[in-house]
């Protein structure tokens, strides 16, 4: 085995030497076709141009309504609450307990499961049957406004 009989690996691939001259196969237009906006020097458009034909975002059809004044809650079940050893439970507490995402988005309770503890419960929202259990149990359900 010589070293002018290896080859050379089919990934590695010769460069395309476009406007070298006629041997190059790659000459004359230098693969831009002849005439046309793209042929032109200085030639570009936006990748979602579609040369005026009407946009595929207006083409397709639209269906629904997004309600961009719609608040969502983060949701936190009175069984979840159950659950935690603090007694003043928070957003915060909520958080770093992993029940809820963010701090900076509204919480809601909900009225899923059973407290039997007296917790003060501070969200933006509570449900009417999760208000009634937490009073029951003999904690405090506090809007978040309503405690700053």
């Amino acid at each position: 085995m010589e070293l002018y009989t290896l080859k050379k690996p089919a990934s590695i691939k010769k460069k395309k030497r476009v406007g070298i001259g006629p041997s190059s196969g790659h000459g004359k237009t230098s693969c831009r076709g002849h005439k046309g906006q793209m042929s032109r020097s200085g030639s570009k458009h936006r990748a979602w141009f579609e040369g005026g034909q009407m946009p595929l975002q207006r083409r397709i059809p639209k269906r629904g309504f997004n309600n961009i004044f719609k608040v969502y809650y983060q949701i936190v079940n009175v069984s979840q609450l159950e659950k935690l050893e603090e007694a003043e439970i928070t957003p915060e507490v909520l958080v770093k307990c992993g029940l809820i995402d963010s701090v900076s988005e509204p919480v809601k309770i909900l009225g899923n499961g059973e407290i039997s503890k007296g917790k003060k419960v501070t969200a933006d929202a509570f449900s009417a049957s999760a208000m009634e259990k937490i009073k029951n149990a003999g904690g405090e359900a506090l809007l978040s406004s309503e405690s700053k």
